[in-house]
């Protein structure tokens, strides 16, 4: 019977080989993979115990042969093939930069990203695991970054699952030796996330560690990164994030060892998937403009600059930390639900995407942002339901009105896809609105959004006032309309208003 495997799922090829010495380190595997004229090397990796692995992900239906070279004989030359059925019922592939600013599905399906953060999820105990899993069910995020090595923190200090690498003899850690238990966890937990739809975004270093991960040499960094993109980059869901907060490691890994990183994933992923980094100093951004960077990954609280960063680095912008919902005593941990529900549609409607995260002080340090498990906040349904509002009309994706962010879009903010304008006041609370409303003949009509308690109702269109004035300065001069019509408000704080064709 001919092996099948859908596409964008993973066909893996296991061989049995050499056991003695350290085939981590002595023994090189790959395959290459062809279709018809297409063809491309894939890297594998040794999972212990003699059993050697090459993973594959087709993004095409038919038949697929391959042959694997070795360093060792006994894993050389082996051929076969297998064939490529049509994708499973919502799997859409690796997400990858569309248009410039966004984001789509390999299949061309748009893909908006609403991302949260649990750094260690997949080493707390399996039940605090399933719990995240089922946490994550309910709530509507698309993207979780994630951590490979512990953290040392705090609100996060207990001991990890599982060791990353195996244990000498004294005790200590071989870094040339990963443990395969521990890996086999991870891509089981990356693989139950992209069954639910969840893109992981993989953090591979971090500086808080007391295990002395974040010390290997060069070389065993290297081989970590090539080992890491082996095992998992067959999985549809994967992003490389290289590092959250890499510029406190700048001691010890030099700019170009960053460089260099993103070189070795390029190496060993033959499917292209995401690349980013992360910075800690809000104001320490590592060059984004890089050819091997595919977006803009970072962390300010200042999310009205959104589309300076747009405009500076000419890639998506994805503000994974803009702070965090809370009440512990660290300042970028006690912000409002209020207040976050509104950096995300400030980042929004400029073009960008925020991520969240949630830490609530609690007496056993069982906080999301750290360990997963529960949610106790607010902010994720008010996310979802703006994350339900977008994908109702995403089209290529939502870009500012005003990339220049003139007035009055300096104070406001506004976005359109296609046909869909969408304008989020924020504090501000007019009664009537025209600008940067259509200005063609068409027939619109119009929705308040309230952005907190999650309604959506119509709104009356009138026309748009004669002479509205603007203040300039200290001179307030009139102007003509900006619109062919305007829209009634009811006047309160943090509404979005939503202007669409009418249908038919």
């Amino acid at each position: 019977m001919t092996n099948m495997t859908a596409v964008w799922d993973i066909f893996e090829l296991a061989v049995d080989g050499p056991s003695e010495g350290n085939p981590f380190l002595e023994v090189e595997l790959a395959a290459v993979f062809s279709q018809g004229g297409r063809s491309g090397r894939v890297p594998g990796f040794y999972d212990g115990e003699g059993r050697y692995l090459v993973r594959f992900m087709p993004d095409a239906v038919g038949e697929w042969r391959y042959e694997t070279s070795s360093s060792a004989p006994a894993l050389s030359g082996k051929t076969g093939s297998f064939s490529a059925t049509a994708p499973r019922a919502g799997v859409h592939g690796p997400v990858r930069v569309a248009n410039q600013f966004h984001f789509a599905h390999a299949d061309g399906t748009p893909f908006l990203s609403f991302g949260t953060t649990c750094y260690a999820w997949t080493h707390q105990p399996l039940s605090e695991q399933e719990k995240t899993l089922s946490t994550l069910a309910k709530a509507r995020f698309n993207k979780l970054r994630m951590g490979v090595f512990p953290k040392d923190y705090p609100y996060n200090v207990n001991e990890p699952l599982h060791d990353i690498y195996q244990r000498k003899a004294d005790g200590s850690f071989d870094f040339d030796r990963p443990n395969p238990e521990s890996f086999r966890h991870f891509e089981n937990q990356v693989k139950a996330l992209g069954d639910m739809g969840i893109q992981a975004d993989i953090i591979m270093l971090h500086p808080y560690d007391r295990w002395g991960y974040s010390g290997m040499s060069e070389a065993q960094d290297y081989r970590y990164f090539a080992y890491l993109v082996a095992r998992l980059g067959a999985y549809h869901n994967v992003w490389w994030s290289l590092a959250n907060e890499y510029d406190f490691l700048l001691d010890t890994k030099p700019m170009e060892q960053w460089d260099r990183f993103f070189a070795v994933i390029q190496e060993n992923d033959p499917y292209d998937h995401l690349r980013s980094i992360h910075n800690g100093d809000p104001e320490a951004n590592y060059d984004h403009t890089k050819p091997w960077v595919t977006h803009t990954c970072i962390q300010n609280w200042d999310v009205k600059r959104t589309g300076e960063w747009r405009e500076a680095y000419g890639k998506p912008v994805v503000n994974d930390e803009p702070e965090y919902e809370g009440n512990i005593i660290q300042c970028w941990g006690n912000i409002s639900a209020e207040e976050l529900v509104h950096r995300f549609w400030i980042t929004a409607m400029r073009g960008g995407y925020a991520g969240h995260g949630e830490t609530y002080s609690h007496p056993d340090d069982l906080i999301w942002w750290a360990k997963g498990g529960e949610l106790h906040g607010t902010a994720w349904q008010r996310i979802g339901f703006l994350r339900q509002v977008m994908e109702e009309s995403v089209k290529s994706g939502f870009d500012p009105i005003d990339p220049k962010m003139g007035f009055p879009w300096n104070r406001i903010s506004g976005a359109r896809d296609g046909d869909t304008t969408i304008i989020y006041f924020g504090e501000h609370q007019p009664i009537i609105w025209a600008t940067g409303l259509p200005q063609d003949d068409r027939q619109y009509e119009a929705d308040i959004i309230d952005t907190w308690n999650m309604t959506v109702e119509k709104a009356t269109i009138v026309p748009a006032p004669a002479n509205h004035p603007t203040r300039h300065g200290s001179v307030t001069r009139p102007r003509k309309p900006d619109a062919a019509f305007a829209v009634q408000l009811p006047g309160r704080p943090y509404l979005a208003l939503r202007v669409r064709p009418k249908a038919g």
